[in-house]
């Protein structure tokens, strides 16, 4: 199989994880100010094509919704795939740097907090559900 259609094929499943499980996938710019000024809570996930995305991130990020809390919103940037509209994402996570795979929890477009990547692949998924969900507990809604 040529490279360029393993990867796209690679990165399809990795996209279609988030999407799945009830993630939008935001592509441009424009879809990322429109979604990330949202009113209430939004959880971004940033995807990538890592081996603590894919371990760990992405399996946290489907599993951390099934809690009586959780945000409002829920959507995903892949990075090194859609880097226009994660560059845009990143602009919104003021004082934290860019970091792939994280997750960024906001509040009426504003950043809450992040779980970097330095916290992600040093845990487990549990360990990241957990972490994800203590914040949801202390900053979002009754679903």
């Amino acid at each position: 199989m040529d490279f360029s259609l393993y990867m796209e094929d690679m990165s399809k499943q990795a996209r279609e994880e988030l999407t799945n499980s009830g993630y939008e996938e935001l592509k441009t710019p424009e879809e990322v100010d429109q979604a990330l000024t949202r009113k209430g809570t939004t959880l971004v996930a940033i995807n990538s094509m890592c081996g603590c995305a894919g371990g760990v991130a992405r399996p946290a990020a489907t599993n951390s919704i099934h809690f009586d809390k959780r945000p409002d919103h829920l959507v995903t940037v892949f990075a090194g795939q859609d880097r226009e509209a994660t560059d845009r994402a990143r602009d919104y996570f003021e004082g934290f740097p860019p970091s792939s795979p994280s997750f960024a929890l906001m509040k009426d477009g504003k950043i809450v907090t992040m779980v970097p990547r330095e916290e992600i692949e040093s845990s487990t998924p549990m360990e990241v559900v957990q972490r994800l969900q203590s914040l949801f507990d202390e900053h979002c809604e009754e679903y």
